[in-house]
């Protein structure tokens, strides 16, 4: 993760999305909520996904991590168990990351699962087919910058304390990177998307995107393409994200427009994306909760991360706040689920959301009463979810609802509007 924006690329000029990947982009808007891992052989350094960058590890020391990992205790169906114990629809798991260390077998490359550890078993492969057990949608997160490959050149604005050549093969890394993607959509099922991310490491670099995006699309075309690149969507994308922040919030994408596609932001649950033993703190409950209702009201998705620990299981207080997550969506997930940003905008007392005709208000703060913008429709009643009637009264400046004293969730008062 991390990043700065990167210089406009082609991309892939004419693109025409299929019939499939529209009805994915949809099934996508309808999704919501979603568990982004990052895992990998940094794991054993508990620092983080950047260690290797950090600490300046060469590449023939940090390759050593490859000999020491293993998992004993990954369980994927326990994963994908987690997840849908969430509320969650999808898993986002890193294939590879900036380290270049690929998380599956791959043909092209010896620094993989089955060739550098002692585990000896396809992590991604195992996950994919619990994912199709656990009825999940399966994304790869794919780094295209690389602190391993020597080809990787020139060296981009990170992992300068290598060690490796100064020189180097740049189209020969790009045909690299296209066949180890190849090796993700031919070997693994239906693909849900790839999800890049390290243009922002070479801004200036051709990344050849009209011809990668081209062949993932070729070989599935109901895979999604996003690039956590951080500018406004590229030909050939499919979904937009944005990074520890929702649309128009986010640090690292301020200066990309919100376009019209699927979006999607992307956080940790602490203060890490990969296994950090020092980071103890977790976001607040009622915190997590309005992240992702004000998400939907911003018809953006929730992507929430874990960093599993080195023996492959997830911090049991992470999977307390999931299992959370998805008692709250048990109760309250239809206002969410599938739903699209509703008439009123995102304000300061939150956001509205609608599905089927059905406008649900979502009040996020303790005020008495809120004040809802004019629109082109009357409202005709206001109640709250168990039927109990809301009063309110029309204004100069629009509607204000008058919020009971007492409220069913304490997170969220979800009020349901019927029009004239």
């Amino acid at each position: 993760m991390m990043g700065r924006a990167a210089a406009a690329d082609p991309g892939h000029v004419g693109y025409v999305p299929a019939p499939e990947n529209l009805e994915a982009r949809e099934w996508f808007r309808d999704a919501k909520f979603g568990l982004f891992i990052h895992w990998g052989i940094y794991s054993l350094k508990e620092n983080g996904e950047w260690v290797m960058h950090r600490t300046q590890i060469p590449k023939v020391e940090y390759q050593k991590l490859a000999g020491e990992f293993y998992p004993y205790a990954f369980d994927a169906d326990e994963w994908c168990e987690i997840a849908k114990a969430a509320g969650m629809k999808y898993i986002t798991i890193t294939s590879k990351h900036h380290d270049g260390f690929a998380m599956y077998d791959s043909a092209v490359s010896d620094y993989d699962m089955i060739d550098a550890t002692p585990f000896k078993r396809d992590i991604l492969k195992e996950l994919a087919e619990a994912c199709e057990r656990h009825d999940l949608k399966l994304f790869f997160y794919y780094s295209q910058l690389d602190w391993q490959h020597e080809d990787y050149f020139p060296r981009g604005r990170t992992g300068g304390f290598t060690a490796r050549p100064e020189s180097g093969d740049w189209e020969a890394y790009i045909d690299y990177m296209d066949t180890q993607l190849t090796e993700l959509l031919t070997g693994y099922g239906p693909i849900g998307g790839i999800w890049f991310d390290g243009m922002w490491d070479r801004p200036d670099a051709n990344w050849r995107l009209g011809r990668t995006y081209k062949l993932i699309h070729d070989l599935q075309p109901a895979t999604l393409i996003g690039s956590n690149h951080h500018v406004s969507p590229i030909p050939g994308e499919d979904f937009q994200m944005f990074e520890k922040g929702l649309p128009g919030e986010s640090p690292f994408d301020k200066k990309a427009r919100i376009s019209d596609l699927p979006l999607e932001t992307c956080d940790t649950i602490n203060n890490s994306w990969g296994y950090n033993q020092h980071d103890h703190w977790l976001k607040k409950d009622r915190d997590l909760i309005h992240y992702l209702v004000r998400g939907a009201g911003m018809n953006a998705n929730l992507l929430l991360n874990v960093g599993p620990k080195p023996n492959g299981t997830i911090a049991e207080n992470q999977v307390k706040k999931l299992k959370m997550m998805g008692a709250w969506m048990e109760k309250w997930g239809h206002t969410i689920y599938g739903t699209r940003m509703g008439p009123y905008r995102p304000s300061g007392w939150g956001v509205s959301t609608e599905k089927d005709g059905q406008v649900y208000v979502h009040v996020l703060t303790m005020d008495r009463s809120i004040v809802l913008p004019k629109i082109d429709r009357s409202i005709a009643a206001a109640r709250l979810l168990d039927g109990t009637a809301v009063e309110f009264e029309i204004a100069e400046t629009g509607t204000i609802l008058h919020l009971p004293t007492e409220r069913p969730d304490p997170y969220d008062t979800i009020i349901v509007l019927d029009y004239e």
